[in-house]
């Protein structure tokens, strides 16, 4: 009995011998589950039997890049072109950097690079691809024979086609085809009646839905369509307030209706009063008005983007002129899109902060000219 351990240490002894089992025995059973060397990259029918393609690219105005929360850029509707050549739908990972591109790849995180690779990273582990000026050097795999070898025929197969692919047209559900176009009319339609323009008594009955002053609206549907009710943006976006497809189905209308001036206002002022429940943390009624002004022209990841860093560089990121706006003017830089506090990238900074400037200074002209 003298040899017994006491029992003050009996228990420690236990439970470290416990430990021990209990690693072994997870060590034996993740072991089938480990890869100890790199996994090779899906190829063309293991893409088509998960039905996805992973684009790796950058953002970017020609590669990729989100408008009102819709996706854009050529590269990236060349890539979704060919995705759904192949029977797939398209997955969009944004990379940094080129070398992290291909990196990626490398590792099987993305099946094809859809982004200028420079010739100076270009190595013999990828194969290349070119397709006329748009296309200049998207990489595959040499591991994805198949994947290539069906790219390599896509861009064959539409050689001379391809800004057509890249370029935006609407059809609606009757087969009526919009292409872009915006009929511009006067500001003001009437001076003398005090009639802004034909959508009036419209602007006045949605706008109290939203608790806007009615010429507000009008000023902004004048930003955005010119009041053409067919008008059709380069980004798809359609009607008196440019509604994108995405954003006409999530506040409830129609493709059939979208060119219609009162669904398309309805629609526009639902989306403005889930804009300004967005921006609610904003106390002043004012500063909420030009945020929520410049969500509807960029998409509120955007903005709130760009608020971030506002606040990052010591600006407030409540408040608009000399402060957010500075930071909405630099999001179309890449030292500023591609800080890592910025979730939604690239977008056109300037044309943002013309809008919330110009819709203001017509809301001004409005109050004066009708009361």
């Amino acid at each position: 009995m003298k040899n017994l351990l006491p029992p003050s240490h009996f228990l420690p002894l236990c439970l470290g011998l416990l430990c021990v089992l209990c690693a072994c025995e997870h060590k034996k059973a993740a072991s089938p589950f480990e890869h100890p060397q790199q996994e090779t990259a899906f190829d063309l029918a293991e893409i088509q039997e998960h039905g996805e393609l992973i684009v790796l690219t950058q953002y970017g105005p020609d590669t990729y890049f989100e408008f009102r929360g819709e996706h854009f850029g050529r590269q990236y509707m060349l890539a979704d072109a060919f995705a759904r050549s192949i029977g797939t739908s398209i997955r969009v990972e944004v990379c940094r950097s080129p070398e992290d591109m291909l990196a990626r790849l490398a590792a099987g995180d993305g099946d094809i690079v859809a982004c200028n690779v420079p010739d100076s990273l270009q190595t013999a582990d990828y194969q290349y691809f070119r397709g006329d000026t748009i296309i200049q050097s998207w990489a595959v795999s040499k591991e994805a024979p198949a994947l290539a070898s069906a790219l390599k025929g896509w861009i064959l197969a539409n050689k001379g086609k391809l800004v057509a692919l890249s370029t935006l047209q609407i059809r609606t559900a009757n087969g009526k085809t919009f292409r872009p176009r915006r009929r511009v009319s006067a500001p003001i339609r009437n001076l003398a009646k005090g009639e802004i323009s034909l959508y009036d008594p419209l602007f006045r009955q949605y706008a109290r839905q939203c608790q806007w002053d009615w010429r507000l609206l009008a000023a902004q549907a004048y930003q955005e369509s010119a009041f053409d009710p067919e008008a059709v943006s380069f980004m798809g976006a359609m009607g008196l307030m440019q509604l994108m497809p995405g954003t006409a189905r999530s506040v409830g209308v129609s493709q059939q209706d979208v060119f219609q001036p009162e669904s398309n206002i309805r629609g526009a002022v639902r989306l403005i009063n889930q804009l300004n429940q967005h921006y609610s943390s904003i106390r002043s009624e004012s500063e909420r008005i030009n945020f929520i002004l410049a969500a509807y022209n960029a998409g509120p990841g955007h903005v709130d983007d760009a608020r971030t860093l506002a606040k990052k560089f010591g600006k407030d990121p409540n408040r608009w002129l000399d402060n957010v706006d500075g930071y909405v003017l630099r999001m179309s830089e890449p030292r500023f899109y591609n800080l890592p506090e910025v979730q939604h990238g690239y977008f056109r900074g300037s044309e943002t902060y013309d809008y919330v400037s110009s819709i203001r200074v017509r809301w001004e002209e409005y109050k004066k000219a009708v009361r």
